[in-house]
Parts: structure tokens; sequence; C-alpha cells
């Protein structure tokens, strides 16, 4: 559910309709079409501010600052929030009729609910937060304790390596590479989202991205993610170039199958896989750099796929063995159309160069 989804707002806004309700049950005589108007206007106005729907670069300085002063300020501003809210749904019931109160009577709010709202306010947001930082469906997971017995599951993985970081790193520092690195994550979020991925972990500078089988191979989401992700970073290309003077470039391995899922850890949770499927996707990714393809793909995914996005290309390249399996495994080179006729073009052009070099260096001779 990412943050600009019907699905989340209407989440969001069912969740704070039933915080309003809590509030006239515990505070009142019980629950009002008032009271869930007014927790239903104060949770989606704040998780919109909080997202950054509205003042998103004050929001930015507030997280530049030390973190006491951070949480103070971070605090005053919630409450404000909270205040404007209850000052416009107020405005909105006595405007529509919906209280019997005057007009400040209705903007004003009561004392015991201001305490409240700060306290419902600030769980729905460190659970956002929460959420933000294991993943939106590794939350869900863990709230419904899918993964507490292992389970057996199918899966596509999708891993991202981003070429050169090292190098870029000893030439500008870890610090720098450090910005180039989160620069690139955050431009992968948007297409891993719009194809209903989920990231699944940062290792160094690379990403680990999944889809359960069926879903990553419905309308080949997992291939079109990949070129998705490409075709963001291409497109800021100036931007990139301006801010880090290079192009990030991303090698990438796609391949599944049946893993065991599991919930892991003591004092901190997280959902793992386990199998021989994530060692292959690993060195699947490591045969990018050996084959100079930067995008490889199983066959056992390709296999599965109803066909491929319009304009992408498969070049299939054999079996291969690859380090600390006993299989060898079948690998196929993605490429988009355009790029592949100019490569082969590229490729003709130089060949008739050397003919027409050749045929001049044996006409020299015979005249010599």
């Amino acid at each position: 559910m990412p943050y600009g989804s019907s699905a989340f707002w209407i989440t969001i806004a069912v969740i704070s309709a039933l915080f309003g309700a809590l509030h006239g049950y515990l505070l009142n005589d019980g629950p009002t079409l008032i009271g869930i108007l007014y927790g239903t206007c104060i949770g989606v106005l704040t998780i919109a501010y909080e997202r950054g729907v509205f003042f998103s670069g004050y929001s930015k300085r507030l997280r530049r600052l030390p973190t006491l002063a951070y949480l103070a300020a971070a605090e005053v501003s919630l409450l404000l929030v909270i205040l404007l809210g209850l000052a416009l749904t107020g405005s909105v019931a006595w405007t529509l009729g919906l209280t019997d109160k005057t007009f400040p009577e209705a903007i004003t709010p009561k004392i015991s609910t201001i305490p409240y709202a700060l306290v419902v306010s600030a769980l729905l947001v460190s659970a956002l937060r929460v959420r933000d930082l294991i993943g939106s469906e590794t939350f869900a997971s863990l709230i419904v304790g899918r993964y507490h017995r292992p389970v057996s599951e199918e899966r596509v993985f999708l891993f991202l390596d981003l070429v050169g970081s090292t190098t870029y790193a000893e030439r500008h520092g870890d610090l720098a590479a450090q910005e180039l690195l989160k620069a690139v994550f955050s431009a992968i979020a948007e297409p891993v989202r719009r194809y209903r991925g989920q990231v699944d972990d940062y290792v160094g500078d690379q990403v680990i991205i999944s889809w359960p089988f069926s879903r990553g191979v419905e309308k080949a989401r997992c291939v079109a993610c990949v070129f998705a992700i490409r075709q963001t970073l291409r497109s800021d290309q100036e931007r990139w170039v301006t801010r880090f003077g290079l192009l990030p470039e991303l090698r990438a391995a796609l391949h599944g199958g049946n893993v065991v899922t599991a919930e892991v850890g003591v004092d901190r949770h997280k959902i793992a896989y386990f199998g021989d499927v994530m060692n292959a996707t690993a060195r699947l990714e490591g045969l990018c750099r050996d084959t100079g393809k930067p995008v490889l793909i199983s066959d056992a995914v390709l296999s599965r796929l109803p066909a491929l996005p319009d304009g992408i290309d498969a070049e299939a390249l054999g079996p291969y063995r690859l380090r600390g399996r006993s299989e060898a495994m079948t690998v196929h080179a993605l490429a988009e159309k355009r790029v592949r006729r100019t490569a082969e073009q590229g490729n003709a052009h130089t060949k008739a160069e050397a003919e027409s070099a050749s045929a001049r260096l044996d006409l020299a001779a015979r005249v010599g």
C-alpha cells in the first residue's frame, strides 16, 4: 500500500474513525457521529502532514535539527496540526448543522481531547515509521504472525547491485558514497511500489527485492520493475551527473523458486528467507560481471512469464554452472530492443570498417 494509494488513505481514515469512536466511549456518553468525524479528520490530517503531503520542506528542515531539538519541535508541530484539524472539523460541523454549539465553541477543543489526540497521533506516526523501517508487507506479516512458524512458499527475487560504488568510495570518501547509495535507493522505491514488489533488505550497495511468485510473474511485473528502475535513473541523468558526477548503473539478476520464510530474531525481529534460491540469485548477479550483461534472468522465471513487457528482448546465453551449485542454470540476458539494435548496428558498422580497412591493405600490397 504506497502512500499515494487510495487503500492507504482509506485504511488511515477507518483507523482514525475508530479512535474517534473510542474517544466518545472513554470520555463521553458513547460514540457519536461528530466524534467519529473529528477522529477521521484529525487522523488523516496528521498523517498527511507526517507523510509530507503539505509543509514537506518544513518537515525536512526539522529532521536536520539535533535529536532533542527535533523531538521538541516535532511535538509542537504535531500539536499545531491537531489544533488546526480540530478547528477545521468544528467549522465543517457547524456549517453543516451537525452540532448545536456556537461557532467559537465548535472550533475550540475540549482540554481532555488534546492529550488524547496527541497520544493517538503519536501511536499512528510511530507505527507508520516502523512500517517504513521494515517494509509494509513485513510489518503486516509480523502483526498477524504469519511467519511465526516457518512457511514454504514460492518467491521471485531481484538482486540489484550498484556498479562502481567501491571505486566511488575510494575517490570521494565513505560519506559521499553513502549519499550516493541513499539517493539511488530512494529512486528505486517508487518503481518497486508501482510494480508491487517489496524491498526485503539492503546489503552494502545491494538491494534485495521480492514478490510472491504468482504476483511477480503476472504481467511480467518483476521484469517491468527492473527496466522501470533503469528508466527512472536515466530520465534524471542531468541531476545525477551534477550532484555525483556520474549516472548510476545497476546490475540486476532475477531468479525464483521455493524458499522457507520465517520470523527470526529475539531483540530485533525480521522476516528472513532460507534456501538455495537466495544463493543462486546472488551468484547470478555476480555472473553479470563475467558476461558483460547488466540484466540476467534464470529460465526458472522466464519460462513462467506470460510474455515479456513491450520493448524488452531476451537473449539465450545457455547453461552456466554457478559457483557453489552442482547443477547448471539456464541463463538469459534481458535488454531493451532499441539498445540491442543500436549495439548490433554498432557491431555491424565496426565489422564493415574492419573489412574495408583489410581491403585497402590488400590493394596497397598489390599496387606496391
